[in-house]
């Protein structure tokens, strides 16, 4: 089932996530919900918390060198938490909570993340270029934060500007 996805400035996206405990058949079903959204979105990444779900659930399904995203691909996550962090690295992000904007962003190059899978069983993975990236940005969220605050005041401004000038002329 296709979600709807919260968009900035809607004050869910700031909520703090809450650790998954139940490993359970609803979670299962949400998570299938959340893959099909995200593809039908053209996301690489999509946290539980932007289809108004506050749990400490993301899924990402980073593209092949074709472009390609297979359902094998996905790596389902569950109450991550990122150990080692190393190295910088500039990337333009985009968000499906904040259609149409991109940005240049810097993360951690590379990082450890210990997590859980669907089933609850404990899971840790090396990762690096936009692997890491997407972790951290999807991280970001569950903790309700967007890309858009990692900007310069006055990179943040001109945003905010363009953004409002955006909606208006969608309407």
């Amino acid at each position: 089932m296709i979600l709807p996805i919260i968009t900035y400035p809607n004050k869910q996206l700031k909520t703090i996530s809450r650790t998954v405990t139940d490993f359970d058949e609803e979670l299962h079903r949400f998570l299938d919900d959340m893959f099909e959204t995200m593809m039908q979105s053209n996301g690489i990444g999509l946290a539980a918390i932007q289809v108004a779900n506050p749990i400490r659930a993301l899924i990402l399904c980073i593209p092949d060198d074709e472009g390609n995203q297979e359902k094998e691909s996905l790596i389902e996550i569950i109450n991550p938490v990122i150990h080692n962090p190393q190295g910088t690295t500039l990337y333009q992000e985009g968000c499906l909570s904040v259609p149409g904007f991109y940005e240049d962003v810097e993360r951690f190059e590379t990082l450890t993340l210990h997590y859980q899978n669907r089933h609850g069983e404990t899971c840790v993975m090396e990762a690096d270029e936009l692997l890491s990236i997407a972790i951290q940005h999807e991280i970001d969220h569950l903790d309700g934060k967007l890309f858009i605050e990692k900007l310069s005041y006055n990179r943040r401004k001109k945003f905010e500007k363009e953004y409002k000038k955006a909606l208006k002329d969608k309407k």
